[in-house]
Formats: structure tokens, sequence, C-alpha cells
């Protein structure tokens, strides 16, 4: 394990990651945009379960085989960056409401009150899939975390989960201060309510942008 400084470093690292706009920031964003608060933290969740599986995938041997194996890895990226287009391309497709984007988020709450938590476990399970899909997710933890690792520590693939959990943990409140930004806009700022239509429209965009960028990347060994 690192000492007491490099394990700072690591948290300030994984913060910054964290912070850093991305496929999670917008899954997270757009909502906690369109659904409230809580929607957006299980967003978050659900993307922090998804790194889980990388990590524990990394440390035996998984995500070394995604770095080596070009088919591996060409299989888990075309698959990802489907399941990201299909997202987009849902977003796009999204009808609008008859009295804007206000009476669309009044409709998801209300449909959250009727239906009980089957729309928040489709979320969570939409920010788990956009992680475990995502070969890029699984390279970044085999590039980054061993870093951290002492070249001494006898059993470096315990080492390499902790510090792992370490990093999803720490994650977590920086995805629920998205979350929490992003439901205080849409409670307080009703332009952005009633432009909820054409924030699917751009938000899909992104995410058929962000399959596309996944498609076309090359397998890090390379």
């Amino acid at each position: 394990m690192p000492d007491s400084h490099q394990l700072l470093m690591f948290v300030a690292a994984g913060w910054l990651l964290n912070l850093t706009p991305g496929p999670d920031v917008l899954y997270i964003v757009s909502n906690a945009l369109r659904s409230g608060t809580r929607a957006g933290i299980v967003a978050g969740l659900g993307i922090t379960a998804g790194c889980f599986v990388h990590i524990f995938a990394a440390a035996v041997g998984v995500g070394a085989l995604l770095a080596t194996s070009a088919t591996a890895f060409t299989v888990l990226k075309w698959l990802g960056a489907a399941y990201l287009m299909w997202m987009g391309v849902r977003m796009l497709l999204s009808r609008p409401s008859g009295d804007g984007g206000s009476a669309a988020a009044i409709a998801a709450a209300q449909a959250c009150a009727a239906e009980g938590a089957t729309p928040l476990s489709k979320v969570f399970l939409g920010g788990f899939w956009t992680n475990v899909l995502n070969p890029k997710v699984a390279i970044f933890f085999l590039a980054f975390v061993p870093q951290f690792i002492a070249p001494g520590t006898e059993n470096k693939a315990l080492a390499f989960v902790l510090l792992g959990v370490l990093f999803n943990v720490n994650a977590i409140p920086v995805n629920s201060g998205w979350a929490l930004a992003a439901g205080w806009m849409a409670r307080r700022v009703g332009a952005v309510q009633r432009g909820m239509h054409w924030l699917d429209r751009v938000a899909g965009a992104m995410f058929i942008g962000f399959g596309l960028k996944l498609a076309f990347t090359d397998q890090p060994s390379r």
C-alpha cells in the first residue's frame, strides 16, 4: 500500500478525474435534470457499481486480457459503443410534452411516485451498463491504480482491489455533487425545465459522439 503522502495524491487525483466531464457525468446530470436529484444520485451509484466490476476484473487479470487481446478489447469496445449510441438515439427520438420540459419533469416525478423503484432501477442499470461495457474504464484502472502500489507489496492483487475500492468510494460524493447541482438547477431555473426536450437532444447527440469515439478507439497496447 502507498504511504500517507501517496495516498493523499491518489485521493486528489481520483477527485480531479471524477470532476472531468464525460459520459458518466453527462448521464448523472441528464437524469438529475430530468427526474430530480435522487435520480442523479442513483445514476451515480449505478456508475460506481459498474466500476466495481472493472476493479475486481482487473485484479483477476481480465483487464490485462483486454490490454493484450485485440479480440477481447474489440468485442467489448463495440458492445459499449453500440450501447452508448443506442442511449443517444433514444434521447434524440424522445417526444416533447405539450407543455414543455417543465411538464416533462412533473410527469417524470409522477411516474417515479406511481411506479415506485422501477424508474430508479432503470436509471441505476443504465449507469451500470454504461461503465461495464466500456473497455476504456478497465484499461484506465489497469494503468492508473498500479502506479500507487509499492514495488515491494506482497499481495499486489489485494492492494489493487483496496485502492480501487477507495477510488470508487471517493467518487460517490463527487457524483452526488453533480446530481445535487443539476437537481438544484432544474428546480430553480425554469428555462432549464422548459428546455428539457432540447437537453435530451443535446445529451443524445453527445452520447452518440461518445459511442463513435469509443468505436474508433484503438487498443491501448498498439
